[in-house]
């Protein structure tokens, strides 16, 4: 993972926001709070809440009482997420660093995360954050994606790049969103963190979305894969978008279009 590949600032933000999130994110949104209500927790803590699809979800179906926090590392990402949160909620926003959380010992029922854990330089002390924070029988639960080969519309894409750039082909997409799916490894880290009992389960969805043009927009736009896109030629972003976008038509049709999408959810116990 570079520098690059955490950079979700500017106009990224709301191209994420606007075609990502229901693209790929919402229907993951609901199975996670959906084991998280299961749970009936008293405080919930969200880190890598990106612009809030979770967020907004849990503080609909959480009782009143119940305590939810919502960090991010970028405050771009926080004020988009603010948005869609009326000034009512109960809803705590705090700008932190899941590698170093604000927060005392043994604070919260439940830390969840999802979509976030691939995007951590250090991958066992964000588990070690959330394990701190967590009471004795406290819940950890996160989803990563699976491989990009099981994700049908992100591989296209890479795939689409990697024509357009044949020397030097973009490979954010495979090498993080989809590059941190070891299960056995991802195990391995949890429990040398602290986690004593870690489940998981593979949930599959298809992704739909009006136009082949949305997905281009969402990726190549829309995530920090725009980054390497500008990096190789930053005046042809516009036209890689497109150029994209026929890609997808020829695999997909004109619209609306659907592609397979599978991750990883994990819940590990303190």
């Amino acid at each position: 993972m570079t520098v690059a590949d955490k950079a979700f600032t500017g106009s990224i933000s709301d191209l994420y926001d606007r075609y990502l999130v229901p693209l790929i994110f919402e229907y993951y949104a609901h199975d996670l709070v959906a084991e998280v209500s299961r749970l009936e927790p008293d405080s919930v803590l969200e880190t890598a809440a990106g612009t809030g699809i979770v967020t907004r979800a849990l503080a609909t179906v959480l009782p009143a009482a119940t305590r939810l926090v919502a960090t991010d590392l970028s405050t771009a990402m926080l004020d988009v997420a603010r948005t869609h949160v009326s000034r009512d909620s109960p809803v705590e926003w705090r700008q932190a660093d899941a590698l170093a959380l604000p927060f005392a010992n043994e604070t919260f029922d439940a830390v969840i995360c999802q979509f976030g854990i691939m995007f951590f330089p250090d991958k066992q002390q964000a588990f070690r954050e959330a394990w701190r924070v967590l009471r004795p029988s406290g819940h950890y639960l996160f989803s990563v994606w699976d491989e990009i080969g099981a994700n049908e519309i992100p591989d296209a894409v890479t795939r689409a790049l990697a024509e357009i750039f044949p020397d030097d082909p973009p490979r954010f997409l495979a090498r993080t969103p989809h590059g941190y799916c070891d299960t056995a490894h991802i195990i391995e880290v949890l429990k040398a963190a602290g986690f004593a009992d870690v489940t998981l389960k593979t949930v599959e969805h298809v992704s739909r979305c009006e136009k082949p043009l949305e997905p281009a927009l969402a990726f190549c736009q829309g995530t920090p894969l725009r980054s390497e896109i500008e990096a190789r030629d930053a005046g042809r972003l516009e036209e890689v978008t497109q150029r994209v976008a026929e890609a997808l038509t020829e695999r997909f049709g004109e619209g609306p279009i659907e592609g397979r999408i599978r991750a990883i959810m994990f819940c590990a116990t303190r």
